[in-house]
């Protein structure tokens, strides 16, 4: 019984230690200055204007804030309030997954007669390491037949495609990556399918592309809270509702007039494919369940391909054999007496 307590204290450890390493919000921070001089106890307020969400926070004694686990993307609007200063407010801040936006403030005197004012400054360049961050106006411009988020990730210098299938990050087998979907593991943990991920030997797609708000490639991350891969991570987090119901609905459709096999020598098409296609349903779904406080967002994606069996009787002489095949089906039904349906 002690040995099974521990066991299972052991494994329960080891899953909330995996939970708390990932990553699924972004943050902001900065210093806050008056005059050259660090202003103690400024008011922060970031408001993510689709969904009304309120962040504060305080200035330390260095004058410096820190805001966490803040919503991915925007726009936010960012105001900084002292006794005695003027509000400096920014609108249009845009939040990256995994990553810590600088913004530095510089309070002016609250006078009651004031020219004209001028504020100049230079947004600093945030890094979490080797990593790439891909937005949702990227991920909707990428062209993409298959639709699968993996034409997104490639398009980071530090991923490349396997021969095997799937990818590779930094070079690495994609049996050592980390696919990850708002915080939750989605690898194929048993390495059946060249992918990596699950679903990938029925050629399905891990999640649709359609409802994915931002994705990030990570290689080497300064952030301890990323882990559990020695190649590299796919970080992947879903859209949510804001405080107006939006929704969309699409159709993709393929089938063999639209591929063909060339002859590169002489550029002309030479053997059509076959009879098949691919269709694909979706739809999506948002919106405010309590305006400014609860949301929701749903997904569904259907997809159906229909294409000839590369497998049949007679398709190779080193396995079975047509004729070997109807021997068989012949001496079932004199067994059972059930007819068979082959041929």
């Amino acid at each position: 019984m002690y040995k099974r307590l521990s066991t299972f204290v052991a494994m329960l450890m080891i899953t909330f230690a995996s939970v708390m390493a990932q990553v699924t919000t972004s943050s902001l921070s900065g210093d806050v200055v008056a005059g050259g001089e660090s202003v103690i106890g400024a008011t922060v307020t970031a408001i993510h204007e689709p969904s009304g969400t309120r962040y504060n926070a305080v200035t330390n004694e260095k004058g410096r804030f820190t805001i966490q686990g803040m919503r991915v993307g925007g726009p936010y609007k960012v105001t900084v309030s002292y006794l005695g200063y003027k509000d400096e407010v920014y609108n249009d801040i845009q939040l990256s997954l995994g990553q810590t936006r600088t913004l530095n403030v510089d309070l002016k005197e609250n006078a009651q007669e004031l020219g004209e004012v001028t504020v100049t400054g230079r947004s600093g360049r945030n890094s979490g390491g080797a990593a790439a961050n891909f937005n949702q106006q990227r991920i909707e411009n990428t062209p993409t037949i298959s639709r699968d988020i993996y034409d997104v990730a490639k398009l980071s210098t530090l991923v490349s495609t396997s021969r095997v299938g799937g990818i590779s990050i930094a070079g690495i087998n994609n049996r050592y990556n980390s696919f990850q979907i708002d915080g939750t593991v989605s690898n194929d943990v048993f390495g059946l399918a060249s992918s990596g991920t699950n679903g990938g030997q029925t050629g399905a797609n891990p999640i649709s592309m359609d409802a994915i708000q931002e994705l990030q490639v990570s290689v080497a991350p300064f952030d301890v809270r990323q882990s559990g891969f020695t190649g590299g991570a796919i970080n992947a987090i879903t859209k949510s509702g804001t405080n107006q119901f939006h929704g969309s609905a699409y159709m993709y459709y393929t089938n063999q007039d639209m591929y063909s096999k060339y002859n590169r020598l002489q550029d002309y098409a030479v053997d059509k494919l076959s009879q098949r296609s691919t269709k694909t349903y979706g739809a999506t779904f948002g919106g405010p369940i309590v305006k400014d406080k609860l949301f929701f967002f749903a997904s569904a994606e259907y997809k159906k391909t229909e294409a000839p069996a590369t497998i049949y009787p007679g398709y190779t002489t080193k396995y079975v054999t047509e004729s070997t095949l109807k021997q068989i089906a012949d001496q079932y039904t004199a067994l059972t007496g059930i007819s068979d349906s082959y041929g």
